[in-house]
């Protein structure tokens, strides 16, 4: 008999994480690591689980995930992102809770390009009279 598994893919900036959730007792494991070890800070920890929290679903599944490209805030966003989907392809029910708190939606906002004749994507050189 085949083990029950949901599947999504989250992004966020230059990150891409890919989600597999199975019937579990609630471990999240990024790229081999416990998402304790792998991410370090404790905000971004709530922020990848907040799925979870939002549909009472924790300690239900269990989250293997492998995530690149980006820093460690845009991969959390990106797991956050992709377990939302995985949830939600799990449990449609879940769909509208997901949707409501705007865990569905891809965060659009990346980082600007860099114009010639400025410093950075803005901020232009210091200006001298003379």
């Amino acid at each position: 008999m085949a083990q029950l598994q949901y599947a999504a893919t989250g992004r966020r900036k230059c990150s891409v994480a890919r989600v597999r959730l199975t019937p579990g007792t609630g471990k999240i494991i990024i790229n081999g690591k416990p998402s304790e070890e792998y991410f370090g800070r404790q905000t971004l920890e709530l922020l990848a689980r907040e799925p979870f929290e939002v549909t009472n679903t924790i300690g239900k599944y269990d989250a293997a995930i492998h995530v690149s490209g980006g820093g460690l805030s845009g991969q959390a966003g990106a797991v956050r992102h992709g377990i939302a989907r995985a949830l939600s392809e799990g449990e449609p029910e879940l769909r509208t809770v997901l949707k409501k708190a705007g865990l569905l939606t891809r965060d659009p906002r990346m980082k600007e390009r860099h114009k010639y004749g400025l410093k950075k994507a803005r901020k232009a050189p210091q200006f001298s009279k003379r």
